[in-house]
């Protein structure tokens, strides 16, 4: 299973941004993706997830939205309102289970990484 994030960029802030998250290999629909971040000299910190369900970290809530096209195995997150304190590398992952976490331990495969810089 390969992860390829995409879509980073710089916006000011107020902006949007949308960045996607392609999953090749062995792929199945209903597995939870999730999306992290890590802005420099912090830690890794759970931004958003969707399986069945989703769940936002309550400082992205009312201005990200995760979504999922199966057909294309691909994940999006878009980022609406952004403010400079969201700049960072966006990660996406995926875990090999149907039960949203907001643990990194818990997902088994991630992508690269993608940056979005914020510019007040």
């Amino acid at each position: 299973v390969q992860l390829q994030a995409s879509g980073g960029g710089l916006v000011q802030a107020g902006g949007y941004l949308r960045v996607s998250c392609a999953v090749s290999g062995r792929t199945v629909s209903n597995y939870v993706m999730g999306w992290f971040r890590q802005a420099p000299g912090k830690e890794r910190e759970f931004v958003a997830a969707i399986s069945g369900s989703t769940r936002y970290a309550d400082s992205v809530k009312g201005r990200f939205t995760i979504s999922r096209d199966n057909a294309k195995n691909t994940a999006y997150l878009q980022m609406n309102s952004l403010k400079p304190e969201d700049t960072a590398v966006y990660y996406c992952a995926r875990r090999t289970s149907t039960v949203v976490s907001e643990y990194a331990k818990d997902y088994a495969y991630w992508g690269q990484g993608t940056l979005v810089t914020v510019s007040s």
